[in-house]
């Protein structure tokens, strides 16, 4: 490897280091502040930069939030998409254990209902994707009909509910939510074994 390439290399992750810290400072803010009340200059002063240093590695906010949520999207990511019924509940557990990124997580979601909202796309899309794999998860357990009559189909975007509304309503109140006993609760209500 050549000198050149090696400064290269090194630049690079440097570069690398400093969007990953970038990240982390932008998802406090927003956790802190929702997306509206999230600045660009609130970020780069938690990272030590100025706002012109903080828009050389993302050009806008909404670029920034989008990259947000792509971290965030990679963090709970399964090989190939291989997620089981006792993986769902693992998360869930391992959700309870980080109140700071599903804060953001929850924030953002509810601020993408609104129109206009430059996350709406991505999480329309995450979803869509969401509600595919959990079918794909509850036809691996139970086949095409779920105990109750349901199909894979109809019944993963409960799935979904369930497990997204325990996080607000554990956020809301955690000494009074249990959010992975509830969701292992609602399992056994599927009839899978918790």
């Amino acid at each position: 490897m050549s000198y050149g390439d090696r400064m290269s290399s090194t630049r690079s992750a440097r570069s690398g280091e400093r969007r990953a810290e970038i990240l982390r400072a932008a998802l406090e803010v927003i956790a802190e502040r929702g997306y509206r009340g999230a600045s660009l200059a609130a970020v780069a002063e938690r990272v030590g930069l100025t706002q012109q240093g903080l828009l050389h590695h993302f050009p806008t906010k909404e670029a920034l939030l989008l990259a947000v949520l792509e971290e965030r999207d990679q963090w709970d990511a399964v090989p190939n998409s291989r997620w089981r019924l006792d993986l769902l509940g693992s998360l869930v557990e391992y959700n309870a254990m980080r109140p700071g990124i599903v804060q953001t997580f929850s924030a953002l979601l509810g601020e993408s209902v609104t129109e206009g909202h430059p996350a709406r796309p991505f999480f329309t899309e995450r979803y869509a994707g969401v509600r595919e794999a959990m079918a794909q998860v509850l036809r691996a357990e139970y086949g095409e009909r779920l105990p109750g009559g349901l199909t894979p189909e109809r019944a993963a975007p409960l799935l979904v509910a369930v497990m997204d509304g325990l996080q607000y309503q554990w956020l809301l109140d955690p000494d009074s939510v249990d959010m992975p006993g509830a969701f292992r609760d609602f399992l056994e209500l599927l009839g899978a074994e918790g």
